[in-house]
């Protein structure tokens, strides 16, 4: 298996792209007028008394999608959008630019199994990852599934989940848009057909093929909760056989054997799960050798706690607990006999323990890895050694470890930057991990991992000068004193006169830490001229559980106060000025951003805010939000209200205030943070606002918070961001 260490929460892994600007003298010479009026929006006097405070909710009918007043709303703002957006100048330059620096090729950490090397490859011309695999390391690519034939707008994706131990069969997803919800199938790969097998269309978290390839294990989310089944595949794959392939030239795709879909999860044996409610998710693991099944149960997103089983399937043996009964995180992996759990328990910054599965009782467990001063980010198994990614003031250092614990060597980085993953496997001597860094483009090495050796397997092509880039790092006092770490990129030697246009970005959240990556946004400022600007708020895991739980729940306005004092910085250090200063994030980093525009308005110019939470009141209501409570509470809880309802952005907007420009992104296959908190917030800040700035919605029918966008349309939501933001800072687009 592979292990991803971290989380890649902004940019573009596939590509990098930046524009040569030249810059305005003025914010003002963009102007503030606009000749577009957006829509009129209903307004109802929607009101109710929540723990003795009355709540005003004006836009609650715009929560209803099915509601054809809404769907005209929609429409509505989309053209007012579209509008705003092409009348800004030289977007055709900006997109231009971005194609020739996004199309290019891009591939994903390879999966190796029997000396065949399965990965996700985008030829340079191609819309969406294809699944390729290799006979050998360098050997001969073929395509076993192309995803271009599924939709004719090339919305529908794949993705790989599993590849039995001898390489014939695979596991993969099928995405529509955006959506989080996948339909599974099965493909001989050795004759590039599909099977007649699948599993519906659901919320899956995981899928194991069985050893025997008899069957798949999965765990998949409802409406009860989730559950981990076992599903047969009533026919087999030809695989299995070691048949050769059939002849005649190779298809594109794979195609159908036969035109049966199969039960799907109908008649699949539950094996785990009952009594466990929708607010856990539940994940499950199978060992390399397929012995041992591990289950972990999580109580909510980045919980505070989570519970470990196994199962050992050689034996039939029953569901055995290793750690049910602790307040805190455990994350495994299973090498040999041998279970390995990184946790928080008596460690916040982490330690790593081993378990042996034939005796696991908490008297027999033993540290092997202990708590240091760095954090340990995650881990990753590979020949029989332990890869361990610590973060040492937000840079990464991965140390590699034998089983027992002793330190045998580290990972060599070309410069500061960050490994994403690793993958390996137990048995295996042969691992591969991706680097990159905010101005070095993403690599893949493979590792030797008895002798150490790495060499570049696979390495990202982008058209820049990386050298006339600079990355430092900078550290600034939050409000209350607790010193906070920011990552700058920008040119050489940049003059600080108070004109540079700066994007601040940031997340805070849910113990996700931001380190150093290859990103779009980061090129397009920094090689012209700009700086990225990237703050390790508190609320992630850049040092520990403890600076996870000083931003969570009622110590959520930390995260803000981190932000705005970032945003502060920058201007009394003369990077900028609240008219060059831009902000953006997405998800709980739109909920940052929602609170910053909201909070201190006068601060920025321009906002872009990606999939958010806005109504933080009612947002547990909705979708797999309950999933958060551990990390936001709710307002079902008179005195967590008391906070949500205070930080909460769409209570926050006050009518008469001058707010920055603002760009709403979401869509409707966003099934994980329901589109209502954009449209909402959108209809009350074109309402409130007293500025001439717009506030604009871009919503998407077949975008979502998974991706799975075609290149094509990544390149244009990508210029129409640049833009809108350009124009208000005053940079103007050069043609090269």
């Amino acid at each position: 298996m592979w292990k991803r260490f971290g989380r890649s929460l902004f940019g573009c892994v596939c590509g990098g792209l930046f524009v040569n600007m030249a810059f305005g003298a003025d914010v003002a010479r963009t102007g503030d007028m606009f000749p577009e009026k957006p829509p009129e929006t209903r307004r109802d006097d929607v009101r109710e008394v929540i723990h003795g405070v009355e709540v005003s909710d004006p836009y609650r009918w715009l929560e209803d999608r099915s509601s054809p007043e809404t769907e005209a709303w929609i429409k509505a703002q989309n053209e007012y959008t579209e509008a705003v957006l092409h009348s800004l100048p030289r977007s055709e330059e900006v997109k231009q630019r971005l194609t020739e620096l996004m199309k290019v090729d891009s591939v994903g950490l390879p999966w190796v199994r029997n000396g065949r090397y399965f990965f996700m490859k985008r030829d340079r011309e191609q819309e969406l990852s294809v699944i390729s695999v290799g006979n050998g390391l360098r050997g001969k690519e073929e395509v076993l599934l192309d995803p271009h034939p599924l939709s004719p707008d090339h919305t529908t994706s794949v993705g790989l989940l599993d590849v039995s131990d001898d390489g014939t069969l695979m596991a993969y997803s099928v995405r529509e848009g955006g959506q989080d919800e996948v339909t599974v199938k099965f493909l001989d790969a050795e004759r590039k057909e599909i099977l007649p097998e699948s599993l519906p269309k659901a919320r899956y978290f995981d899928c194991c093929l069985a050893p025997d390839k008899r069957g798949a294990y999965y765990s998949r989310h409802g409406e009860e909760g989730t559950r981990i089944y076992y599903h047969p595949l009533a026919v087999r794959a030809r695989a299995a056989e070691r048949r050769a392939p059939s002849a005649g030239p190779p298809p594109t795709h794979g195609r159908e054997r036969g035109q049966a879909m199969g039960k799907g999860r109908e008649g699949d044996r539950q094996i785990f799960g009952e009594g466990y409610g929708p607010d856990k998710g539940i994940s499950v693991d199978l060992s390399d050798d397929g012995r041992y099944l591990l289950m972990t149960v999580w109580h909510g997103s980045a919980a505070e706690k989570t519970e470990v089983y196994f199962q050992d399937l050689a034996e039939g043996g029953p569901i055995v607990p290793v750690a049910n009964d602790i307040d805190a995180r455990f994350t495994g992996e299973i090498g040999g006999e041998s279970l390995f759990l990184h946790t928080n328990w008596k460690a916040p910054k982490g330690r790593i323990l081993r378990i042996d599965l034939r005796k696991p009782a908490r008297e027999n467990w033993r540290e092997i890895v202990p708590e240091t001063d760095a954090v340990i980010d995650g881990f990753s198994l590979g020949g029989g050694r332990l890869f361990v990614n610590y973060l040492d003031n937000v840079k990464s250092r991965v140390r590699v470890f034998e089983a027992d614990g002793r330190h045998v060597g580290d990972i060599a980085f070309p410069a500061m930057g960050s490994i994403s993953a690793i993958g390996g496997r137990w048995a295996s001597d042969e691992a591969f991990f991706m680097f990159s860094s905010f101005h070095i483009p993403s690599t893949i090495y493979r590792y030797e991992v008895s002798s150490g050796r790495q060499e570049v397997w696979w390495q990202l092509q982008v058209p820049m000068d990386s050298d006339s880039l600079e990355v430092e790092q900078v550290w600034y006092k939050s409000k209350d004193g607790t010193r906070v770490p920011m990552f700058l990129v920008h040119p050489k030697g940049l003059q600080r006169n108070g004109s540079s246009p700066v994007l601040l970005t940031g997340y805070g959240g849910f113990n996700a830490t931001l380190t150093p990556w290859f990103s779009a946004i980061a090129a397009i400022w920094a090689e012209n001229g700009g700086v990225f600007a990237v703050a390790n708020l508190r609320g992630g895991g850049e040092f520990g559980e403890e600076w996870h739980r000083a931003g969570m729940r009622e110590n959520k306005q930390n995260v803000f106060d981190d932000f705005l004092a970032a945003a502060e910085w920058l201007i009394a250090n003369g990077y900028t000025r609240p008219g060059k200063l831009a902000i953006s994030g997405g998800s709980n980093g739109g909920l940052l951003v929602g609170a910053a525009l909201a909070q201190r308005p006068e601060l920025f110019r321009a906002v872009v805010c990606t999939y958010p939470l806005l109504d933080m009141v009612r947002y547990h209501k909705f979708l797999l939000a309950r999933f958060w409570v551990p990390e936001y509470g709710s307002s079902e809880d008179s005195e967590q209200f008391k906070y949500l309802h205070a930080y909460s952005p769409y209570h926050r907007v006050q009518k008469g205030t001058k707010y920055p420009a603002v760009l709403f992104i979401t869509g409707d296959e966003d099934t994980r943070v329901d589109p209502l908190h954009a449209r909402k917030m959108t209809a009350l800040l074109q309402a409130s606002t007293a500025s001439n700035r717009p506030i604009l919605l871009q919503y998407e029918t077949k975008a979502g918070h998974s991706g799975g966008r075609p290149l094509s349309k990544q390149i244009e939501d990508l210029t129409d961001e640049s833009v809108f933001l350009f124009y208000q800072l005053g940079v103007n687009p050069a043609v090269r």
